[in-house]
């Protein structure tokens, strides 16, 4: 049977046969490749090798931007931790308390993104924490709030706002933030490999 009796036949969608002396037999991209898959093991072959190699393209791509993120979040850190050592940490800490200070900041962040402390984390992924920590498993928006948030505290802090007062006003702006984030159509395209500038 001919393509084009058979589109006559079956009233076929995505094959289309123009008759003539440019005519040809067109049909649907999808079509086309099964078609081709089917009579040639050389084309399967380059199918496959292709979309292996756009799926590891796409990959390294999220995979940057992610490293991106999360060095912002690292950098904003930094300016976090100043402010904590410059006005709360008291004169004359030690080691251990000051450490124990920058802890329980880095988890006032932690609870009012994650809703959760990194040891409550740890606790409840045991497997994944001897690899990687709460932060690691962030999304691409919760980078973004995280280091927005880091930044944000800096300030709340040099202002004097007690830690009850910034853990409230930190978990507000996380919530309006992701909630902005998660309707952005930029940033879902960004997540899913699929910016078009």
């Amino acid at each position: 049977m001919s393509p084009g009796q058979w589109v006559k036949e079956t009233n076929a969608i995505g094959l289309y046969v123009e008759r003539g002396k440019y005519g040809g037999t067109y049909a649907h991209k999808d079509i086309a490749f099964e078609f081709g898959v089917a009579i040639s093991a050389v084309f399967r072959l380059f199918l496959i090798k292709e979309f292996q190699r756009l799926q590891s393209e796409e990959s390294k791509r999220f995979s940057a931007e992610w490293d991106l993120q999360r060095t912002l979040a690292k950098i904003n850190y930094r300016i976090h931790t100043d402010a904590v050592r410059e006005y709360l940490i008291p004169a004359e800490v030690t080691g251990a308390q000051a450490c124990f200070t920058y802890a329980s900041k880095a988890d006032l962040l932690n609870v009012a993104l994650f809703g959760m402390t990194a040891r409550q984390w740890r606790a409840a992924n045991p497997d994944a924490s001897k690899k990687v920590n709460i932060r690691d498993g962030a999304t691409l928006e919760q980078l973004v709030v995280l280091s927005n948030m880091e930044s944000i505290n800096a300030l709340l802090i040099r202002q004097g706002l007690p830690q009850g007062e910034r853990l409230t006003h930190l978990n507000r702006t996380a919530i309006t933030q992701m909630t902005s984030l998660l309707g952005s159509e930029h940033i879902r395209q960004l997540a899913d490999g699929n910016d078009e500038k």
